[in-house]
């Protein structure tokens, strides 16, 4: 029976979601008319409200606070209670140092992912296309005109957040007095005020710092040549990236809606690939750097295991990092879709991904003890006595505001799965997701400072090992002509230039591997190695056969890491798959 309309093939309604079917004109109308506006406003009043009405009001208390402190103090008239209300508010801070250093530094780059990289990326890029669209491709200007066009963005959003601090200055008041809180609508008239000269203020200068850094920084360049084989050792280890596991046996992928491949067919193939060159050679590790699912559902982690029951001598070799599609996608069918702040359905994916990661890589992966600063237990160990309570959960969805569960996913990355000697090579793994709440938003991407300062731990514990970064996100935009403005904006790391200039002095021991664009791509930036792999189950955009690399590392004799040319891998799929 063959039906004159295949269902198997897809419709109209399997491209609903995908971005690359529709304008985004015509992707920010359907936002308009899908979003739920109570829920969207709620988000903006937890999100954006609420704090910027505390950070504006915090000049204002502290000035009042510390009015009548000092002044009972500078009278002789200070009372035993102020010296222990200061005493019990210093030692509350000490405590929980940690968790406030967390909590802000997570606001910090929500901010910039909101207020800053955005319109700084979007002005950035805009020119970078206007430019290279005009300059012959390979070009020794092109590399300036880049520079330039990220100081003249910088500069363009910095006079315009001057001119809104200029325009709201006048109704700023940082300094109050008691009399000040009797009138609540002036207070709170005064603290939005100083919120948005404050965030005016902060938009000028992280302006021209984000503009300084890339303008100054290295640009990204295709790597010329691959390192001539060694003397030792080659190490190979499988790149993947994008797999994105769909639950459904004809399922379409978000991304791609009905013109990309159904189901998991492609992705058999890879295994069965993988299978037989492990069997030929040994592989070191295959590493997974993010995307393993479409949408983090648990039917799609299902399906993930399933491949690896049927592949055993295969499951031992993954290392997984998470993607923003395992952790960010609040819906795969409407993009308009958001979760608020204190939704379980986050934590549910977080868990998910937790518990794939111990099954997968529990007894080889270690966490790094960050009160300590050194490597520490292994995540089975680290995640047993939470056992409970992330069962509960996963069962009943609450409690929404668990203490236990909410630090957890925090703590476990980086994860550093060890070299097999102190000179190997191991293999750190990165979650490089910023917190969202907005399927349009989910690409987003940061690096947290606590993850950064646990790698210099690792590399301190084997100071003789050589690394492998995994990670799911871009850290720079690429020096590539792209067709589409779109294809260039929001999808790098938010702090993508701190974290280079972060890693630039293990340039000798580290080679940086990631995924999220599906762009094939080696390249150095400032010395830098960095390795993009491409989707192996994704429809290519030159129509030709999807593909994945081994990459081969050894140690040269000047002790640094070299990375080898790759075996490419071509799957020989059909049109239909």
């Amino acid at each position: 029976m063959q039906p004159k309309h295949d269902p198997r093939l897809g419709d109209v309604e399997s491209d609903a979601s995908s971005p690359k079917q529709h304008s985004l004109l015509r992707l920010a109308g359907s936002l308009l008319v899908e979003v739920s506006l109570p829920k969207l406003l709620a988000a903006w009043l937890l999100l954006i409200g609420l704090p910027g009405l505390l950070l504006g009001a915090a000049p204002i208390a502290a000035s009042i606070w510390l009015g009548e402190v000092f002044g009972k103090v500078m009278a002789f008239q200070a009372e035993i209670w102020s010296v222990v209300v200061l005493a019990a508010l210093v030692a509350v801070a000490l405590f929980s140092s940690r968790r406030l250093f967390r909590l802000a530094e997570h606001s910090f780059w929500s901010l910039n992912a909101l207020a800053v990289q955005p319109v700084y990326a979007a002005c950035r890029e805009a020119l970078r296309q206007l430019v290279e669209g005009r300059v012959a491709p390979g070009s020794r200007s092109l590399p300036v005109l880049r520079s330039a066009a990220a100081a003249v963005a910088g500069l363009a959003i910095c006079g315009v957040a001057l001119l809104a601090l200029v325009e709201v200055w006048p109704a700023t008041r940082f300094v109050g007095d008691l009399v000040l809180l009797h009138a609540p609508r002036g207070l709170a008239l005064a603290a939005f005020a100083n919120s948005a000269a404050l965030l005016s203020a902060y938009v000028a200068v992280a302006s021209l710092a984000w503009a300084t850094a890339d303008a100054t920084m290295d640009q990204p360049h295709d790597l010329a040549n691959f390192d001539a084989p060694p003397d030792g050792p080659v190490w190979r280890i499988v790149h993947l990236s994008d797999i994105h596991v769909v639950g459904e046996r004809y399922g379409f992928r978000i991304e791609s809606g009905r013109s990309g491949p159904r189901g998991n067919e492609r992705l058999q193939r890879v295994f069965d690939a993988l299978e037989a060159l492990h069997a030929k050679e040994p592989l070191h590790a295959i590493l997974i750097t993010g995307d393993v699912t479409d949408a983090g559902l648990s039917t799609e982690w299902a399906e993930f295991f399933d491949f690896l029951a049927r592949h055993p001598a295969l499951a031992d070799l993954v290392a997984i990092a998470p993607g923003n599609h395992d952790l960010n996608i609040v819906d795969r069918g409407n993009p308009a879709r958001l979760d608020l702040p204190m939704s379980p359905v986050k934590r549910l994916r977080k868990l998910r991904v937790l518990a794939a990661l111990d099954a997968v890589q529990g007894e080889r992966a270690r966490v790094v003890d960050q009160a300590v600063g050194r490597l520490g237990a292994s995540l089975a160990s680290t995640l047993a006595p939470h056992d409970g309570a992330i069962t509960s959960f996963m069962d009943a969805g609450r409690p929404v505001f668990s203490k236990e569960l909410s630090e957890l996913w925090t703590r476990v990355f980086p994860l550093a799965l060890a070299p097999e000697r102190d000179d190997g090579l191991g293999v750190i793994l990165l979650n490089s997701n910023a917190e969202t709440h907005f399927s349009f938003t989910n690409a987003l991407g940061m690096i947290s400072w606590e993850q950064s300062r646990a790698i210099d731990a690792i590399m301190a514990h084997y100071p003789g090992a050589y690394w492998v970064v995994g990670l799911h996100h871009h850290v720079v935009e690429y020096l590539r002509r792209a067709k589409a403005i779109s294809e260039r904006i929001g999808t790098a790391l938010i702090n993508g230039t701190w974290f280079v200039r972060r890693l630039q002095s293990l340039a000798g021991r580290v080679v940086v591997m990631h995924g999220h664009r599906h762009i094939d791509w080696v390249g150095e930036c400032g010395g830098l190695r960095i390795v993009s792999a491409p989707s192996p189950v994704m429809t290519r955009p030159d129509g030709g056969p999807p593909h994945f690399y081994v990459q081969r590392l050894a140690v040269g004799a000047d002790r640094r890491l070299k990375l080898l040319a790759p075996e490419r891998v071509e799957l020989a799929v059909p049109v239909s798959a």
